[in-house]
């Protein structure tokens, strides 16, 4: 079987010097390896090929034979590591907490350990002397712990 922290290292030292950054990588055991990589212009099918050739470069078929499959991540698919959302910072996101609320807000800002977020969310606010509730944007900070998926929300306006 492919060793996977060996592939990790591989992939990094690859994606090292570009925009390009590491998703997310499954080695089954069956040696079916998948890839997954982002960065804040996008991927192209460029970025993908030189990504394979090196790795078939560095991991001999004729050694241990395997199925290599590299591709960006999706763009509803949920954000794994913090480069997802420090690409997506100023976009709408969808956030699912542990405890079962659903908030959608603007992503404002990630912690520099990737560990926590913050979002603006539109609430109703009865406010004093009104007789109708008012619209306002509340501050939200998120351990990334505490959510079950966190993702873009992709809008046609």
């Amino acid at each position: 079987m492919i060793d996977k922290q060996l592939l990790t290292q591989e992939i990094e030292k690859d994606l090292e010097g570009t925009d390009l950054f590491l998703v997310d990588l499954t080695v089954s055991p069956d040696n079916r390896i998948v890839v997954e990589i982002d960065s804040c212009r996008g991927v192209d099918i460029e970025d993908c090929t030189r990504l394979t050739q090196q790795i078939e470069s560095a991991f001999d078929r004729d050694v241990e034979d395997y199925e290599l499959e590299v591709g960006s991540a999706g763009l509803t698919s949920p954000f794994k590591v913090k480069g997802q959302y420090e690409k997506n910072i100023g976009n709408e996101i969808e956030v699912l907490t542990r405890d079962g609320r659903k908030l959608t807000g603007t992503l404002q800002s990630v912690s520099p350990d990737g560990a926590a977020f913050t979002m603006t969310v539109k609430e109703k606010v009865k406010e004093e002397g009104k007789k109708r509730p008012v619209i306002v944007d509340r501050s939200v900070e998120m351990n990334v712990a505490d959510t079950r998926t966190v993702r873009y929300l992709l809008s046609f306006k």
